[in-house]
């Protein structure tokens, strides 16, 4: 697929890179000459200088025969503008916005046909708030991921010594959990992922372990990895920019909430959009004093949300000395979250990563619904639709062992029932149906199909599974 990206940031970059190891061929166009230096030299995609809205400029870039532009620039206003002037002067069929209005939501008339052109908004301080608030939500967790409506949960947890299935076989799990259905889709142990599971596989103190389950499940799963955690009733953030200010609208009324904000024009603006029992400091996360007088030892979880990883790594390790019981950072740069993840500070937050599955569910062939990027972008779980049927597709009315994934890859649940027969879209009434999968567990036409790929070179040969040929012959 030929695609085009507006910005070199730290989403653009994170972006490319994501699909340049897929063998797309990309360009990204940029007014920072260095900028798009640095990544030529890093990454195999060519870079063009210039402002996107100006149509030479997208000209140069090769709009007129793209298949897809993500802009993804500082300013709403000039992603706004090159998705118009893409879509307008060059019929790109698809563009995507980055967006961090509120005012502009995908079902929004000025972004249609009539409108900006945008076929779907992205805005990473949205999707990093929404996955905050999941891991609020369930604080055993390290990761906590929808499919199919929000109907099945892929949860990361790490293993703990004491938990029910610790120290157990895989085969065990039935007995132990028993009306349970859950389906262990990975084990990573010392950052690496375990190359076979079988039954005989044992979870060890420490494994980072990937379970699918039905989201009624998914809290009792928790709890038979790793003894459960008290509830979160008292949160701390460290900073009050954009993600925190939507963090605490979002979660003020459900926990007892405490900011802490450098910048005084900026306390005053978050005192008169929050409410009163929200409490606003001024000051710095890292100061030691100001974070013992704030009690941060009786916090259940501290998050430090600021645009400096620094000062979000340097809060996090203050505040779990001091007695937080859970830290989490956000951090931009993927070296720093590949090295802090999993020590003193519980969970690291990549921003330019909760965005990618939003952006892979486009780029991916067949009818994918979803798309979530794992472990910083090493490994996927995603979403397809079966189309078709046993003469034209490789999944349709086939048992799992007979499809031919590739090694390593994993089916873990099967949605039916979000389909009628004929493709449409079932009613609001319908009774869809969670299948933990088995290696003969049958899939069927319309089939919501959740498969794990612990290595992207293989999302490619996922895909093909998928992918509808009338002239397919098994």
């Amino acid at each position: 697929m030929k695609i085009l990206i507006l910005g070199a940031g730290r989403v653009g970059e994170s972006v490319a890179e994501s699909l340049v190891s897929e063998r797309n061929d990309i360009t990204v166009i940029d007014t920072n000459p260095v900028r798009l230096r640095f990544l030529q030299d890093r990454l195999d995609l060519r870079g063009v200088v210039g402002n996107a809205i100006q149509p030479s400029v997208l000209r140069d870039a090769g709009a007129q025969d793209t298949d897809m532009l993500i802009a993804c620039a500082p300013q709403d206003e000039t992603n706004l503008v090159a998705c118009k002037v893409a879509k307008e002067m060059f019929n790109v069929p698809t563009t995507i916005a980055r967006v961090r209005s509120p005012e502009f939501q995908d079902d929004s008339p000025l972004l249609g046909k009539t409108g900006f052109g945008v076929d779907k908004v992205i805005c990473p301080e949205q999707s990093v708030t929404a996955y905050i608030r999941k891991l609020i939500e369930y604080p055993e967790a390290l990761q906590v991921l929808e499919f199919a409506h929000g109907l099945v949960s892929l949860i990361a947890v790490r293993a703990v010594a004491g938990g029910p299935l610790v120290r157990h076989r895989l085969e065990e799990i039935p007995q132990l959990v028993p009306d349970t259905p859950m389906r262990i889709m990975a084990i990573y142990r010392q950052d690496t992922v375990l190359p076979q599971l079988d039954g005989r596989t044992q979870i060890e103190p420490g494994d980072e372990v990937f379970v699918l389950a039905a989201t009624e499940h998914i809290r009792t799963v928790l709890g038979a990895l790793r003894t459960r955690d008290q509830p979160v009733k008292r949160v701390m953030l460290a900073g009050g920019g954009k993600v925190g200010l939507r963090l605490a609208r979002e979660i003020h009324g459900d926990y007892q909430l405490k900011i802490i904000e450098p910048l005084k024009p900026r306390c005053d603006y978050l005192a008169t959009e929050l409410p009163p029992e929200v409490l606003v400091l001024q000051g710095d996360s890292t100061d030691e004093e100001l974070l013992g007088d704030e009690n941060v030892d009786q916090m259940d979880l501290f998050l430090a949300l600021t645009s400096d990883d620094e000062d979000n790594i340097m809060s996090c390790l203050l505040a779990k000395r001091l007695g937080a019981r859970r830290v989490l950072a956000v951090i931009n740069r993927r070296a720093y979250a590949d090295l802090v993840q999993g020590t003193t500070i519980d969970i690291a937050i990549s921003p330019s990563h909760t965005v990618l599955g939003e952006l892979l569910a486009y780029v991916r062939r067949g009818d994918v619904e979803a798309v979530h990027s794992l472990r910083r972008g090493a490994a996927e779980a995603l979403e397809a639709i079966v189309r078709g049927d046993r003469k034209t597709c490789r999944f349709a009315g086939r048992r799992i062992d007979e499809v031919g994934l590739p090694k390593g890859a994993t089916v873990g649940a099967i949605v039916r029932g979000l389909h009628r027969p004929d493709g449409s879209e079932a009613g609001e009434d319908a009774k869809p149906e969670v299948i933990i999968a088995h290696h003969d567990t049958v899939v069927q036409p319309n089939d919501h199909v959740i498969v794990f790929v612990p290595r992207k070179r293989m999302v490619r040969e996922v895909e093909k599974l998928f992918q509808v040929s009338a002239t397919f012959l098994f």
